[in-house]
């Protein structure tokens, strides 16, 4: 059996109200993460999708995604994806998410930040077919970027800002979606490569 690469598999909460948001530092992965980010961004199949944004068509700032069992589709911001199938990669990371986090996922959405220059807008993972309370788990390879939680209607709380680096996973559940809103910035820095994988339960 190939060993597993990891740094430390325990969960620590983020101290959040009106939230259940948790982070671990060290998922275990069959390859070292510098190669799972390389197999990842060589194997996935890579689509940069248009969004209508204030009556204006514009491509998004990053490359997607989607893979899951067959019929999963999602839909958000207008785009909707029809699943690729499971390959071998992601397959293993899934079980790995799963395993510790005794969780169940039928889907992936994922995300390729190109260099510092790409970003993700400030939304909610609401979608319908996600349920009320969607479990989401966030796996990061590649360069560490920073996400950032927003309370949708609490201005005296302060956002939370989440440094996540190569092997974090963040796990995401309860009243999350409904009450905070996420996003990862621009930067000035520059950086390399990130990939981020987001697992999903779609519901019919």
């Amino acid at each position: 059996m190939r060993d597993l690469f990891s740094v430390d598999q325990t969960f620590e909460m983020v101290p959040m109200p009106d939230a259940d948001v948790s982070l671990m530092h060290g998922l275990s992965t069959p390859l070292p993460y510098d190669m799972m980010l390389e197999t990842l961004m060589r194997d996935i199949e890579w689509r940069q999708e248009s969004v209508r944004i204030y009556g204006k068509e514009m491509q998004q700032p990053r490359l997607v995604s989607w893979y899951g069992d067959s019929g999963k589709n999602y839909s958000y911001s207008g785009i909707r994806l029809t699943p690729l199938p499971w390959n071998k990669i992601l397959n293993n990371i899934r079980k790995q998410v799963q395993d510790c986090t005794n969780e169940t996922f039928n889907s992936v959405f994922l995300n390729l930040y190109r260099d510092h220059n790409d970003s993700m807008g400030f939304h909610s993972d609401n979608e319908r077919e996600l349920g009320d309370e969607p479990t989401i788990a966030s796996v990061t390879f590649g360069a560490t970027r920073t996400f950032i939680l927003k309370h949708k209607t609490r201005a005296d709380l302060p956002s939370f800002k989440i440094p996540l680096e190569a092997g974090s996973l963040l796990l995401m559940k309860g009243k999350t979606q409904r009450c905070w809103k996420h996003g990862i910035m621009k930067q000035s820095r520059p950086c390399g490569p990130r990939v981020n994988l987001t697992f999903r339960t779609i519901f019919d």
